[in-house]
């Protein structure tokens, strides 16, 4: 039996062609169960996301299997298989160990670091589980992936960075204002970066939270999305003199937010910092606002750069996180060619176990009259030798499945001691 994965994803194949493969729940759970009914495949787990369409499975023949997975899912999806073909990639043993290790550790994803794969994927497995087709070596695969992933966010920084503007310009909230809890936030337009930013800052904590829109009902509406509080465009500069942070993003041609403005608020907060995110281009903040005193402006270009340092900072993280699931596939493929040899391993110290206790019956059957004492020591006896005969068969194959020949020597080993037939 081998492990394999095959399956498409962001490197391979365009997005016009992961969505027409892209499988929702309801549909996945009858392709499983339609697969597993072939035959082709003993285990089975199918991840569907935007970005990745994966089968992993345990079979006889994994080319074969690859094969009828596919085929059986253009056929859900109405689609000629050989126009998939090209963008398939498959991994066998230890390179599927990897793949699945570096999937759940987001180091495959289209932005690494990412939180989300991982969800997905534990997601896909459940719903394997309950369709009953995770068996013994994909249930250790994934709850090892599980953990790597676990160990790779805990042991490097690879999602610490903020890799958008959004959630850079709330990283920066935080330098500045040493954490978000209590924080007004003002949103001044309603763009959907900055709504993003809004509820970025609101998940740390930020609160209230208030829109100025020229448009009301959009002021409205935007407002009842964060929970916050529309505010009337004419009442700009009052809003401004009550927050602590403002986030804007008007479209407008010319900068709504001028020097004057911002300094005549200034006067009445009697030192309290005011941080401006400027998400708009055109910039809505006029450029000479952040030399006023306890003021602090960013626009798009300031994000970018933050954004650009922390994908560099990513990528020195990954490098790391990618040297420590090299070390979790080495245990994990060491602890599979462990497995792989035991039932043998069981089955020939069961054998001559059998062999032992047979025969020192019939040993004891011949002399009646024996002692206790002398009993006791013809158990120990044989039970010595059969261990000093079971020390280097069982050596030898515990060796040659970390060395990945562990198949040959227990075809070897069946054959010499004839297990699976009777004594």
């Amino acid at each position: 039996m081998a492990l394999f994965v095959a399956g498409l994803n962001h490197r391979t194949a365009p997005v016009a062609v992961r969505e027409q493969l892209a499988v929702e729940d309801d549909k996945l759970r009858e392709l499983i169960r339609d697969v597993q009914a072939t035959g082709a495949m003993r285990e089975a787990v199918v991840i569907s996301t935007c970005n990745r369409v994966e089968v992993y499975g345990v079979a006889d023949a994994p080319g074969e299997a690859r094969a009828v997975v596919f085929r059986r899912l253009c056929q859900h999806r109405g689609l000629d298989p050989a126009l998939i073909e090209a963008h398939v990639y498959t991994h066998l043993d230890d390179e599927a160990v990897r793949h699945a290790f570096r999937v759940a550790s987001s180091l495959d994803s289209m932005m690494v670091g990412e939180p989300q794969i991982l969800g997905q994927v534990k997601d896909a497995f459940a719903l394997a589980q309950a369709c009953e087709t995770v068996g013994p070596t994909l249930h250790t695969l994934f709850s090892q992936a599980f953990a790597v992933a676990k160990k790779v966010r805990t042991d490097t920084d690879i999602a610490r960075h903020a890799v958008s503007v959004s959630f850079a310009a709330v990283e920066l909230a935080k330098k500045i204002f040493a954490g978000l809890a209590g924080r007004a936030v003002l949103l001044v337009g309603a763009g959907k970066m900055s709504e993003l930013a809004a509820k970025h800052l609101v998940d740390q904590g930020a609160f209230p939270i208030y829109v100025v829109n020229r448009t009301w009902a959009r002021a409205q509406e935007m407002a009842r999305a964060l929970s916050g509080t529309a505010v009337p465009f004419d009442e700009l500069d009052t809003a401004l003199g009550s927050v602590d942070i403002v986030v804007t993003s008007t479209g407008a041609p010319e900068p709504v937010i001028r020097r004057d403005l911002v300094q005549r608020v200034m006067h009445g907060r009697r030192g309290r910092a005011l941080f401006f995110i400027d998400i708009a281009v055109p910039r809505d903040v006029e450029e000479t606002v952040e030399t006023l005193a306890d003021v602090y402006c960013y626009d798009i270009d300031d994000l970018q750069q933050v954004v650009d340092a922390n994908l560099r900072e990513r990528a020195r993280e990954a490098q790391r996180a990618e040297g420590l699931v090299e070390r979790e596939v080495a245990k994990f493929a060491a602890r599979l060619r462990d497995v792989e040899v035991v039932p043998t391993i069981v089955s020939l110290r069961e054998r001559l176990e059998s062999i032992r206790v047979a025969e020192l019956r019939r040993a004891l059957a011949r002399v009646p009259e024996a002692p206790p004492e002398t009993r006791e020591a013809m158990e120990a006896l044989s039970s010595a030798i059969v261990n000093k005969i079971l020390h280097a068969p069982i050596t030898k194959l515990r060796e040659s499945g970390r060395a990945g020949a562990g198949r040959s020597w227990t075809t070897l080993v069946q054959e010499l001691f004839g297990l699976g037939r009777t004594p």
